[in-house]
Order: structure tokens, then sequence, then C-alpha cells
């Protein structure tokens, strides 16, 4: 059983991310920028934004954080969004969901300029995703399939089970896999039984927020686990969606929770603003 080290990925990632920096800032005087909106006072997405903060300033990138409280409107929000399109010095805009309930989620992220979408989100990233055009990709899933190139997990032919269709894990990770040529079985709430499919996958891939769902008898010996899964526990604890001590002696491969996936989605949405900034010059 070997462990994927998301948290020694990441700082890879980081470091090259910091050196096509310098580069860009050298030879064609810019700066890639990175703006946050963030609405409402939940503690979680204040520590994302944070950690997405300091990603930014570590890697020498400019950026700025649109903080909103969370009775805010709607079209105050569209405006905020519209502004940033306008500015040549944001390459990349992301808007930290959820969002409140009175915000129509769906048509804030189709303001966002799909040129600075660098979440992934817009449906016209989607559909180039599905149709394996070149797009800006979901960070999780993006990860994930970096995590597999790194340590040479084989996704063709094999069957890959995906736990969770949400839009921003479960669907775009299925659509890479099958551009990678994996035979894929996407599994949900409604999935009449979950350990049916989970059994005969060559590699398990959940992201769901149910802490430990994944139990050693849900998974074949020799697969491949990917817990996308972060939950904090009564305790304090950090777990993820998979039983890591039952799970992790029958895996090939296995990330931990935390210090797997985490780690990834961040330095991939640096590597995606990157990308976004790269444009300015044509590239």
């Amino acid at each position: 059983m070997q462990i994927i080290d998301g948290k020694a990925l990441a700082a890879k990632i980081r470091s090259e991310v910091k050196e096509e920096t310098k580069r860009l800032q050298q030879e064609h005087d810019i700066v890639p920028g990175l703006a946050v909106v963030l609405v409402g006072d939940d503690p979680a997405s204040h520590a994302y934004v944070k950690m997405k903060a300091k990603a930014c300033k570590e890697v020498g990138f400019y950026s700025i954080v649109h903080e909103m409280p969370d009775t805010i409107s709607q079209e105050e929000i569209i405006a905020t969004i519209e502004m940033m399109n306008a500015n040549p010095r944001i390459d990349g805009i992301l808007v930290q969901l959820p969002l409140p309930s009175h915000i129509d989620t769906n048509r804030i992220l189709e303001v966002i300029d799909p040129a600075k979408d660098v979440d992934g989100f817009h449906p016209y990233n989607v559909g180039r995703l599905v149709t394996k055009l070149d797009a800006f990709v979901p960070c999780t899933p993006l990860g994930v399939m970096r995590m597999f190139e790194e340590y040479g997990i084989e996704l063709r032919g094999k069957d890959v089970c995906v736990v969770g269709a949400s839009n921003i894990v479960g669907k775009p990770m299925a659509a890479l896999l099958l551009n990678a040529d994996a035979t894929v079985t996407v599994t949900h709430i409604y999935t009449k039984d979950l350990a049916e499919h989970t059994r005969k996958a060559d590699i398990v891939i959940v992201g769901v927020g149910v802490p430990g769902l994944i139990k050693a008898e849900m998974v074949k010996e020799g697969a491949v686990v990917i817990d996308i899964g972060i939950n904090r526990l009564e305790d304090g604890r950090l777990v993820g969606d998979v039983d890591y001590e039952g799970v992790a002696p029958k895996c090939s491969y296995i990330t931990p929770v935390p210090g797997g996936v985490g780690p990834m989605t961040i330095a991939m949405l640096m590597q995606n603003t990157l990308k976004a900034a790269s444009k300015r010059i044509g590239r």
C-alpha cells in the first residue's frame, strides 16, 4: 500500500507555478491576478479564502478578496463580477461557494467571463470539458488527475467508481476519467446498492461529505482509493469519507485526509490562474 502524498505534490506544483510566474513578469511584465468574491461569514469559506490568499502570495500572484455581507443583493454581486471581468489586471475570478439561499448560484457563475473562470464552473467550460476541448477544469478533479499522472496510475480501460455526482466534483471527475478512456460508474444518493458498484472498481473516488462511508468490505484488494471528503468530527478531528484504517491495508494506493486531495485543490487553482494569465500573451 502506497500513500499518495498530496501535500508534497501540491508544494511541487506551487514551486513550478512560482517559477513560471517569475518568467512571465520578467519577460512580459505580467503578474497573474486572482479575485475572490466572499459572501457572508461562513467560517469554512473564510478559512478556504485565507488559504487561497496565502498560496497567491507564495507564488507571486496579485490577489484581492471582495468580502460582502450575506444580505447583499444578487445585482450587487453581479455588478462586482462585471467590474472584475473588465479589469485587465484580473486573470482569474472565483466565487466562494456556497452562497446564501436568496442568491441564484447558477446565475452568478454564468456572469463570470469564461476566460477568467479559473474554478471551471461556467457552462462554457463545462461543455468544453465534456467534449474533450481545452477548458478550465474544476480544481479538485484536476488535482486528482495530476495525482494519477504523478504516481503513474493507469486509467485507460480501468473500472472507476465515482461516489457523488456534484457539479463541483463528481460530474467533472467523471468527464475527465471518460476523456482518459476509463470505464466510469457514477453513484449518488439514490443509488440502490453502493457497495455493489465500489466492490467491482479498480479505482474508487469518493466526495460526498459522509464520514467513513466507504468501508473495507466495499473495496476489492489492490484498489486505488481517492478520498475527496473532508469532515470535522465533534472531537475536532478531520476525517474523510473513507474508513482509512480499515480500507488502507487493502489498497495499492490511497489518499489520506488531511494531506491528500485537499492541498491539491488550491495548487490547481494557482495553475489555472497562471494558465489564464498566460493567455494574455496568446499562449
